[in-house]
C-alpha cells in the first residue's frame, strides 16, 4: 500500500463523521448559526451541475466537510443557484443538539471488552499517546474506542491541527443561509447510517486504517490541501485523480464509500425528478467525481446532467 492511499481514503471517512464528529473534538452547535461571507473563489469556483425536466430543476454541488476559515469558494453561480431553490438536501442533516448522536458513538464506536491495547504493539500505543495528547486526551483515554473511531479521530486531529474546522465547510454555511431564508433542510442518509456503515467494516481493515493514520499523522493534511484546492477551483479531474482513483484500489471501501451511497442517491434523486420545484444538492465533492459519481449512474440510467451556467 502507498504512504499516500491511506490518506485519501482517511479524508473519505472524515467527510462521512463531518455531521457526527469524534468525542475527542470539539461539537459546534449549529442552531442560530450566523449567515457567514465567504471570498470569492479564483476563476468560476468549485463545480455545479444541474438535473432538468419539465416542472423540477436539481442542483448537485460538492461539498468539503472540513475547511480553513480562509478558503475561498464563493461564486455567484452558485449563489443564484442557492437563492432560486426552495429545498436543501444535504448528504446528511444533523441534528440541531449533537448530544442525541453520542449514544450512537457509544453503541458503534467503543468496545470496552476489546481495547486498543490488545489491537496495537506497545509503539504503536506509544504512537498514539503523542497524537492523543495533541488534542488533549491520551492513549489510555482512546483505549475503549473501535480502531475504525480512533482511526479517524487521529485523522481528525491531523486535519485539525492544521487549522481545517467543521464549522468553516461548506454544510454550516448552507444550513445557516437556509435557515435565513426558511428553506426546508434535509439529508439524504441519517448520521445512525453513516457510523453504522463505518463500523461494519472487518476489525482487521478497522486495524490497518489507525495504523496509517499514526504512522501518517504529519503528512496527512497535504493531500487534504491538493483535494481542496481540485474542489475550489472546479478542477473535478484533478480532485476525481487526488480522492477517488486511489480509493478503488481498496473495493471494500470503494464500494461502501461511493458506488453503493451515489447509486441510493441517485434513485432519490429521480424520485425527485418525478415531484416539481429547485432543489439544491449539496454533497461530498468525491461523489461528484469519477466513472461512479452520482452524475455518471444518472447518466447510464438516461437522466443528463449538465454543467450549471
Amino acid at each position: 500500500m502507498s504512504p499516500s492511499r491511506p490518506l485519501k481514503i482517511a479524508a473519505a471517512l472524515i467527510g462521512l463523521l463531518a455531521a457526527a464528529p469524534p468525542p475527542a473534538a470539539a461539537l459546534a452547535q449549529d442552531a442560530a448559526a450566523p449567515v457567514r461571507a465567504v471570498a470569492p473563489a479564483r476563476g468560476t469556483g468549485p463545480a455545479l451541475w444541474v438535473v432538468r425536466d419539465a416542472d423540477s430543476v436539481l442542483y448537485l454541488f460538492g461539498t468539503m466537510h472540513l475547511l480553513r476559515p480562509t478558503t475561498a469558494w464563493g461564486s455567484d453561480r452558485i449563489d443564484r443557484a442557492f437563492a432560486s431553490a426552495s429545498q436543501l438536501i444535504l448528504e446528511v442533516a444533523a441534528p440541531a443538539d449533537q448530544s442525541v448522536l453520542m449514544p450512537l458513538i457509544r453503541q458503534h464506536g467503543l468496545s470496552p471488552d476489546r481495547p486498543l491495547t490488545e489491537l496495537l504493539t506497545s509503539e504503536e500505543q506509544a504512537a498514539l499517546d503523542v497524537v492523543a495528547r495533541t488534542i488533549g486526551s491520551s492513549a489510555e483515554n482512546m483505549a475503549p474506542m473501535r480502531p475504525w473511531l480512533a482511526g479517524v479521530t487521529v485523522q481528525s486531529a491531523s486535519i485539525l491541527r492544521a487549522g481545517y474546522a467543521a464549522d468553516s465547510g461548506v454544510e454550516p454555511i448552507l444550513k445557516a443561509r437556509a435557515g435565513a431564508r426558511g428553506m426546508a433542510v434535509s439529508g439524504f442518509e441519517t448520521p445512525d447510517e453513516q457510523i453504522r456503515m463505518l463500523a461494519g467494516f472487518p476489525e482487521e481493515g478497522q486495524v490497518a486504517f489507525l495504523r496509517r493514520a499514526l504512522e501518517t499523522f504529519d503528512s496527512a493534511p497535504t493531500d487534504v490541501d491538493l483535494m481542496v484546492e481540485a474542489w475550489a477551483t472546479g478542477d473535478v479531474d484533478a480532485l476525481r485523480a487526488v480522492v477517488v482513483d486511489p480509493l478503488r484500489a481498496t473495493p471494500l471501501l470503494y464500494d461502501a464509500l461511493l458506488v453503493r451511497r451515489n447509486t441510493r442517491w441517485a434513485d432519490q434523486i429521480q424520485t425527485l425528478l418525478e415531484g416539481s420545484g429547485t432543489v439544491f444538492i449539496a454533497v461530498g465533492a468525491m461523489h461528484l467525481a469519477g466513472d461512479d459519481s452520482v452524475q455518471a449512474i444518472l447518466g447510464r440510467r438516461g437522466v443528463p446532467v449538465e454543467t450549471a451556467p
